[in-house]
């Protein structure tokens, strides 16, 4: 550098590192020279050709936004889940919520909603509608047991109904309250069940029971070959589905549009969600791509102010970026919401590269001003090579924590970034060069800018205030202690999209007005016994004596019709009925118990069981409850309508398994869905007295919080790993166990402010944020690695610490510092996301690189020149 005042060849340049010219070091270089300087037109046109080879692949690119991308896949609950699903045939559908500007049962709203329904069934995906126009009343008036078989009463099949009374009955009843209208009756849901997509269930149910077989056993290779097959299979389809799901739900919308003129609609459900997340992905991939490359031209325009330094860094990123969608797309590796931003990391982490190809570039055309092209770029790499090589493998080592997380969509994350920064690596250590080979000279970094100015600033500002630099680091260190103890690993799902999103609209429409949004339910047994006392009648009964439960009911159709009985089941009983656990009054009286309960809490909204029927039986039995042999004979007077809604729901059909459904409010300030869990198991074990392998809680607020917990845990065990691998890499690259030792704390320190400070503003961990951590680290040390191999080089020149300082700081420093800001305001472009945690991913560790730099140009220098890694000053062994 010029202020060094070192006018010696490259080969006689002092370096306290082996020369590259020696050893294997030297042999790759000079390959290298022959090869990539020698020949850079060639060199480039191969690389340009493996680039558009996958490049061309791009139209197979897909994303993914199914369910499974945010569960585990050897979570035992998420097969519990699957087969309780199974069980009780539970269908996918969408919610519309109807608010009608004249009134629920207005004329105006009465003919939207039969004019809505009709568009919605000429909808061939469509199985059925479920309203208030077509749903059973049986207290408008009251209807009597004998009338039950004659079919259901609806608004739609008997139009004389008073709708006052029917309102009020959707109001108060607990069947609708809260799930089909809302308490004040301004609020309607309806739901628009989907036809059960055989062929998609089909090939899951295949693949998924080659794959848990796989996590409990070695497959033979039949069946390896067998779920290769299924698992390509499932994936095509799923693409398919993908599609047509799209499709079906722009339809939906485009009858909405048709009657906002009568209402307020919002759609919700599962398959709306899925079709929105896919449009964020896509909208976020190209609003990052366009936003970083936006800023890079900025930013390099900034800092080097030619056309050449803004071209070189643009094309290496952006091929890089292009050959791994393409890859992507090739291998049939689909993106999800969680590694939407790999593209944006990927050219982030290339930009760093070829920045500090630029700036040593110019370091050594300042400094040497009369070497040709050739001699420039070849001593550019041999001093640039090592420390970027090191650089992308610590990088990989911490995104390469991602991989044992259990959750698909963070581990194919981790892999994306692992083989996106080794080709990142390759284009640019062969594109760089030779396109720089193909160019004259030219200048890239003047020392009298602002920049060298400021860091040279920082470096006697450091010096200068030693005690409070380390104080603070210790206090940081503290308060970043107490922070991170008090993290939390939890998020109301709602709070994940931005407020003007239909997704968080819709949301907060059902969550206040409908019942709650997540879904939670329990499963409740027969105590263990009961199964033996089963067989023991089995030996004294004969087969031919059992039957359905709930089959025909021995005469109770006769019954019924007499309505001269006060009470309609005194006459023609059944004289054996099968035993059954859960129907009669003790068991169903426990049910609701629980159900009433649950109801209580406010972080629950709608519960549903087996006690609503109970429920709704002794309401229309003037308040009293029918006794045990009137339950047996109530199934067969149920119209198929009420018994679909309120039986099979919610008991097996032997009648010895009772399921509750319930679901979580998630506007409820302060929800924390795994104490919620724990409150409401102990109520279940210690209030109602059953044992904790009677009962089980599933759905997706279980399966959900299982992944975060999950991915939390792999986390923080592979952070150790990560920095023992870091570790070892700084004691190879620097050989120099002290000097490894001090790299550590600047970069963890950054870490650990960010987690601390997520801790004291209860920002809670969530399936992007608990990355933060390994990226962080990942990328936040490759400045420290930088920094370290100068200062060793220009430490060795008259091994004073002080001035190796600031020579660093003034070289490496200015990189460090333009590396940070392209870094910093590259992630903040993901606030552009409609995807909130995106948001705050992208805005911590854009915070995060803004402290990595902190500490590199304060914290780091300082504990060199305290600790003196390198030996005594002005003379001794560097050791």
């Amino acid at each position: 550098m010029t202020q060094s005042g070192n006018s010696n060849s490259p080969d006689e340049s002092s370096d306290s590192f082996p020369q590259a010219s020696k050893g294997f070091g030297g042999w790759l270089l000079s390959v290298f020279d022959k090869i990539v300087l020698g020949h850079p037109l060639v060199c480039m046109l191969l690389a340009l050709m493996f680039s558009g080879f996958f490049i061309a692949q791009l139209p197979q690119f897909k994303l993914d936004a199914s369910s499974e991308s945010l569960v585990l896949e050897n979570d035992n609950d998420l097969a519990y889940y699957r087969e309780i699903a199974d069980a009780y045939a539970t269908a996918e559908f969408v919610i519309i919520t109807w608010t009608p500007k004249d009134g629920m049962l207005s004329e105006a709203s009465f003919t939207g909603l039969t004019n809505l329904k009709t568009e919605l069934l000429g909808l061939d995906w469509v199985e059925s509608i479920t309203s208030v126009l077509d749903v059973p009343l049986l207290d408008s008036p009251r209807i009597t047991f004998g009338k039950l078989k004659e079919g259901p009463r609806t608004l739609e099949t008997h139009p004389e109904v008073d709708r006052a009374l029917a309102l009020k009955e959707f109001r108060n009843s607990p069947i609708y309250k809260n799930l089909l209208v809302s308490e004040d009756g301004t609020t309607s849901a309806i739901q628009v069940n989907i036809k059960r997509d055989q062929k998609y269930e089909d090939l899951l149910n295949r693949r998924n029971a080659l794959r848990n077989k796989e996590y409990t056993q070695a497959l033979s290779p039949e069946e390896q070959a067998r779920y290769k097959k299924v698992s390509a299979e499932f994936k095509a389809y799923l693409a398919l589905v993908n599609v047509q799901q799209g499709k079906n739900i722009q339809a939906i919308r485009d009858i909405m549009d048709g009657y906002r003129n009568v209402a307020d609609l919002f759609l919700g459900g599962v398959p709306m969600i899925t079709v929105d997340i896919i449009e964020f992905i896509g909208h976020d991939l190209v609003t990052f791509g366009i936003g970083v490359f936006a800023f890079l031209i900025f930013a390099l325009w900034f800092f080097f102010r030619k056309p050449r330094w803004v071209g070189l860094p643009l094309v290496c990123c952006g091929l890089t970026a292009l050959t791994m969608l393409g890859f992507l797309g090739f291998v049939d590796w689909r993106v999800t919401i969680i590694s939407s931003n790999f593209v944006s990391i990927l050219i982030i982490v290339t930009m760093q590269l070829t920045i500090h190809l630029i700036v040593r570039y110019g370091e050594l055309k300042a400094e040497f001003p009369n070497w040709d092209q050739r001699q420039l770029v070849r001593q550019t790499v041999s001093l640039m090579t090592r420390p970027c090589f090191y650089t992308a493998i610590t990088t990989i080592a911490a995104f390469s924590s991602l991989v044992v997380s259990g959750i698909r969509p963070v581990i194919d994350f981790g892999w994306m970034m692992t083989i996106g920064i080794c080709c990142g690596f390759a284009l640019s250590f062969v594109l760089w060069p030779s396109l720089q080979m193909l160019m004259k000279p030219a200048k890239a970094v003047s020392d009298h800018d602002m920049t060298h100015a400021f860091t040279l600033g920082i470096s006697s500002a450091t010096k200068n205030h030693k005690k409070k630099i380390l104080f603070t680091g210790a206090a940081l260190t503290i308060w970043c202690v107490l922070g991170i103890l008090d993290l939390k690993v939890d998020n109301r799902f709602i709070d994940y999209f931005r407020d003007s999103t239909e997704i968080y609209q819709g949301l907060e429409v059902i969550d206040r007005q409908l019942g709650g949004t997540t879904p939670l339910e329990v499963v409740i047994n027969p105590e263990a016994d009961y199964y033996e006392y089963l067989k023991e009648l089995a030996e004294e009964k004969p087969e031919d004596q059992y039957d359905d439960p709930f089959g025909d009911g021995g005469g109770a159709d006769e019954a019924f019709e007499d309505e001269g009985f006060d009470d309609p089941f005194l006459e023609d009983k059944p004289d054996d009925t099968i035993e059954n656990f859960w129907f009669n009054n003790d068991k169903l009286g426990e049910i609701e118990k629980i159900h009433d309960w649950l109801t209580a809490q406010p972080e629950i909204g709608k519960v549903q069981s087996i006690a609503t029927l109970y429920k709704v039986v002794r309401h229309l039995n003037e308040g009293k409850n029918l006794d045990d042999s009137d339950l047996t004979i109530l199934k067969p007077l149920l119209p198929d309508s009420v018994a679909s809604a309120l039986v099979e729901p919610y008991l097996s059909g032997d009648a010895n398994q009772a399921r509750i459904n319930m679901r979580i409010v998630e506007a409820h300030p302060g929800l924390h869905r795994k104490a919620l869990v724990e409150k409401l198991e102990r109520y279940i074990e210690e209030e109602m007295g059953y044992a904790p392998d009677r009962f089980r809680f599933t759905g997706m607020a279980i399966l959900y919080n299982n992944m975060l917990y999950s991915l939390f845990d792999s986390q923080i065990k592979t952070l150790g790993m990560v920095f023992a691998a870091i570790l070892i890499m700084f004691i190879i690259l620097f050989r120099n166990v002290k000097l490894a030792v001090l790299a550590l704390p600047p970069t963890v320190l950054a870490a650990g402010m960010i987690l601390g400070l997520m801790g004291w503003l209860q920002i809670p961990l969530d399936m992007m944020t608990i990355t933060i951590a390994s990226i962080t680290i990942g990328i936040g040390v490759d400045d420290t690695i930088h920094y370290i191999h100068r200062f060793q080089e220009e430490f060795a020149k008259d091994r004073d610490y002080g001035k190796a300082m600031d020579r660093t700081h003034g070289s490496i420093g200015r990189a460090i510092y333009y590396t940070s800001v392209v870094v910093t305001f590259g992630f903040s472009i993901l606030a552009l996301s409609n995807f909130v945690p995106t948001i705050y991913f992208g805005l911590l560790t854009g915070l995060a690189m803004v402290l990595a730099l902190i500490n590199n140009l304060t914290l780091l220098g300082l504990l060199l020149l305290t600790f003196k890694p390198l030996g005594p000053p002005g003379g001794g062994a560097t050791g």
